[in-house]
C-alpha cells in the first residue's frame, strides 16, 4: 500500500502527520499548566472560591490533554527507529542524550507531581499542593526547553564533531544545547503556547458569558485571557521579529522561500510580497502584490543591507516555497488578529463594557482555535523550510530514511490516520464537552458557616463559600 509514492515521501508524510497531531497538545498543556498555577495561587492569596472552581474546571481538561500529548509523543519517538534509522544512527550521540534529559528532568516532574495536583489538595494541604502545581508547570517548560534544543540543533548545528564512521559526536554540550537559534525558538514557542491557552480560555469564557452573562467564573476567565492577549501578543510579535533576523543570518534559503524572493537584492531595498503564488519551476511569484522597501525594513531593519534570493543557491539546496510562503502568512495573520482582539478588549475594559459587548465575545469565541492554527503553521514553516535537510546543511532528508518498502510505510501511515482520528478525535470531542459545561458544574463546594470548620483544601483566610456563589 504505497499510494503511488516513494517510501521517503510516505515516511515524511507520516512524521508530518504525527507531529502535527502531537504539537497541538503541548502547545496547550504548557500554557494551561501555568494558568492552573496562577489560579491556585490566587485562591490561596485571596480566598475567592471562584478561583478554586476554575482550577478544578481546568485541571480535568489539562489531565485529558496531557494524556493525549504523552501518547502522541511516544508514537513519534518510535518513528526515529522505524522510518529514520539512518538519522538516528548518525545523530544519536547528540540527539539521544538531549531527549533523555527531557524525560529525566521534565516528564518525571510532570508525571510525578500530576497526581498530587489532581487529587492531593485535601491529602497534602494547600502549601504542598501549590508546590506540586508549580512543579508540574515548571516541568512543562523544561519539556519545551529540551525538545526545542533538539529541534534547534537540527536547524543550527553547533558544538559537534564527526567520528570515523560518520556520526555526529558532542564536543561542547553548552554550544549544542544553546545553539544559535535556540533562545529565539524557545521564547517564540513558549509565548505561542501562552497565547494558544489564552485564546482557548477566552473562547470558553466568551461562550459562557453569551449564555450566562452574570457567571462569575466566565467573567474571570474572559478577563484574564484578554489581559494575556493584550500583553503577550506584542511581546510575541517582537520575539518573532528577532527570530526572523536570526533565521536570516543562519538559514537564508528559508527566508528567501518564505518571502518569495527568487531574485537577490545586492543593494537592499527589498519589497515585501504580501500575497502571490510562488512557482518554483518558473522561479517567479505569480500574481504578486508588493509593497516597495518594506521587506528590507522588516527583514534587516535597514534599506541598504543585501538580501540573497533562491537563485543564489543550488536548486537541490532550496526548500519548497509555495507551502511555507502561505503558512508563514497565516501565522502572521493570526498574530495580528490576536493583537486586534486584545486591543478591542482593552478598549472595552476601559469603557466598562468588557462583559457586555456581544460582538467582542463572539470574536473571542471564533478566535478560540487561532493559537493552534498559528502553531501548526509556524511548525510547518520551520520544518519544511529546513528541507532538503534533516540536519541543516549537513545531512539530507533523502539520506536519513530507513531502507523500507513503500508499501509498509504506507500501511503504517494509513493505520496512524485511522487510529489518530478515532482516539484523538474522541478525546478532543470529550474536552470540548468539558469546556461547554459551566465551571460550577465541575466541582461541589460545601457551605462553610460560622459553626463549621474549613477543610484542609482551604487557606486559613479563605472567604466563606455560599450556595449562591456556586
Amino acid at each position: 500500500m504505497d499510494f503511488g509514492f516513494t517510501a521517503l515521501a510516505l515516511a515524511r508524510a507520516q512524521f508530518a502527520f504525527t507531529i502535527s497531531a502531537h504539537i497541538i497538545f503541548p502547545a496547550f498543556t504548557i500554557g494551561i499548566a501555568s494558568y492552573l498555577a496562577v489560579l491556585n495561587a490566587l485562591w490561596l492569596w485571596r480566598g475567592d472560591p471562584v478561583y478554586l472552581r476554575l482550577f478544578d474546571f481546568w485541571k480535568t481538561i489539562f489531565a485529558v490533554v496531557f494524556g493525549m500529548g504523552v501518547v502522541s509523543g511516544i508514537v513519534m519517538s518510535y518513528q526515529f527507529g522505524t522510518n529514520w534509522a539512518v538519522f538516528s544512527d548518525k545523530a544519536g550521540p547528540v540527539i539521544g542524550p538531549l531527549m533523555g534529559y527531557e524525560v529525566l528532568s521534565a516528564f518525571f516532574l510532570e508525571a510525578g507531581f500530576l497526581g498530587i495536583m489532581l487529587f492531593g489538595r485535601e491529602r497534602v494541604g494547600p502549601g504542598l499542593h501549590m508546590a506540586a502545581t508549580g512543579i508540574v508547570a515548571v516541568g512543562t517548560l523544561f519539556s519545551a526547553f529540551w525538545i526545542l534544543s533538539v529541534n534547534s540543533w537540527m536547524q543550527t548545528p553547533a558544538g559537534y564533531g564527526m567520528n570515523e564512521v560518520g556520526q555526529f559526536i558532542p564536543l561542547d554540550w553548552w554550544a549544542i544545547v544553546f545553539n544559535p537559534s535556540f533562545p529565539y525558538r524557545l521564547v517564540h514557542m513558549v509565548l505561542a503556547a501562552y497565547l494558544t491557552t489564552a485564546f482557548v480560555v477566552g473562547a470558553v469564557g466568551a461562550w459562557h458569558l453569551l449564555h450566562t452573562p452574570q457567571s462569575a467564573g466566565a467573567r474571570v476567565m474572559f478577563s484574564m485571557a484578554m489581559w494575556m492577549a493584550l500583553i503577550v501578543t506584542p511581546l510575541q510579535i517582537i520575539a518573532g521579529d528577532a527570530h526572523g533576523i536570526n533565521t536570516l543570518a543562519h538559514q537564508p534559503q528559508k527566508i528567501a522561500a518564505i518571502e518569495g524572493h527568487y531574485e537577490g537584492y545586492p543593494e537592499g531595498r527589498v519589497p515585501l510580497i504580501l500575497f502571490g503564488w510562488p512557482d518554483d519551476k518558473a522561479e517567479v511569484v505569480r500574481y504578486a502584490l508588493e509593497v516597495p522597501l518594506l521587506g528590507s525594513l522588516i527583514l534587516t531593519h535597514d534599506l541598504s543591507t543585501p538580501l540573497k534570493g533562491l537563485k543564489d543557491f543550488a536548486p537541490e539546496d532550496r526548500p519548497p516555497s509555495a507551502l511555507i510562503f502561505w503558512t508563514f502568512r497565516i501565522m502572521v495573520a493570526m498574530g495580528f488578529a490576536m493583537l486586534a482582539v486584545g486591543i478591542w478588549a482593552g478598549i472595552a475594559r476601559l469603557r466598562g463594557r468588557l462583559f457586555a459587548s456581544p460582538w467582542l465575545l463572539r470574536a473571542a469565541f471564533v478566535m478560540g482555535p487561532s493559537g493552534f492554527l498559528a502553531v501548526l503553521c509556524g511548525w510547518i514553516t520551520t520544518e519544511v523550510g529546513r528541507q532538503p535537510f534533516t540536519i541543516y546543511g549537513l545531512l539530507r532528508t533523502a539520506d536519513s530514511a530507513s531502507p523500507l518498502e513503500a508499501s509498509s510505510v504506507g500501511a503504517s501511515l494509513l493505520a496512524f490516520v485511522v487510529v489518530y482520528f478515532f482516539v484523538f478525535g474522541s478525546g478532543t470531542f470529550y474536552v470540548i464537552r468539558l469546556m461547554a459545561k459551566r465551571p460550577k458544574d465541575a466541582v461541589q463546594v460545601e457551605e462553610i458557616g460560622p459553626t463549621r470548620t474549613a477543610n484542609a483544601s482551604e487557606p486559613p483566610h479563605a472567604a466563606p463559600v455560599h450556595k449562591e456563589d456556586i
